[in-house]
């Protein structure tokens, strides 16, 4: 996908190039408005110039799935490390070594998959730059962030579900899976808590919560998963 990034900026500059040549040698030479003028103020004027911003927005897009982006804020300076830390066992660290995925793990694991899930994903993301700018996390210091910057919402299972689909034998296998099927797939337990898979982030948590029971020691003790995950996590 990095090729493909790279031939798109390349796409967009000469595009821009194009068009800006086009309109200079018309400012310039001011040839007759015949139908070969018109059909080169049409090229620098439309075609050029919508070729040039559409490559540009889809590579620019395409880097705001990439890990290093979402690291590029300082509030999210430790979540970053942490995913780049070998030796880390967080569950955010463990996926961002897949192979597949590693490099856009963020927006792999955060990402909106309904129909509309990229327009979705991508105008919550125009809140967090509203919230950075305007709202006041660029002045937060490291400590601040990790106290004060939450969820908006708890941690929604079916986004682990669109790989870990939850239907093959070795995942139906586990005693807590099949008993807490339902609360899995209603989002009353997580699988992102302290009780099952771990926190995602969690150097985020108060200390009280990494101490959570596992989920075979009770329903109410592991029904406190979606609420505690999404506690003190970045946007």
């Amino acid at each position: 996908m990095a090729l493909a990034t790279s031939w798109l900026g390349v796409l967009s500059l000469g595009s821009a190039l194009v068009a800006a040549s086009i309109l200079i040698h018309y400012l310039v030479k001011k040839p007759v408005l015949d139908v070969a003028t018109k059909l080169r103020l049409l090229l620098g004027l439309g075609v050029f110039p919508t070729v040039a911003a559409s490559a540009s927005t889809v590579a620019g897009m395409e880097e705001t799935t990439h890990r290093e982006f979402c690291g590029s804020c300082h509030v999210m300076a430790a979540h970053f490390d942490d995913t780049r830390d070998p030796s880390s066992q967080s569950l955010a660290a463990r996926h961002s070594r897949n192979p597949f995925f590693g490099d856009r793990s963020c927006y792999v694991c955060h990402a909106d998959y309904g129909m509309l899930g990229y327009a979705v994903t991508k105008a919550g993301g125009m809140r967090h730059v509203y919230l950075y700018y305007l709202g006041g996390y660029r002045q937060m210091s490291l400590e601040e962030a990790k106290k004060d910057i939450h969820l908006i919402k708890p941690y929604d299972n079916h986004n682990c579900r669109q790989c870990h689909t939850t239907t093959l034998a070795d995942w139906r296998r586990v005693p807590e899976h099949d008993s807490l099927r339902a609360e899995l797939e209603s989002n009353k337990v997580s699988c992102a808590s302290a009780g099952c898979h771990g926190y995602a982030h969690p150097f985020t948590k108060p200390a009280g919560a990494m101490t959570a029971p596992g989920p075979g020691a009770s329903a109410s003790a592991a029904t406190q998963g979606p609420a505690a995950n999404g506690s003190a996590s970045p946007p």
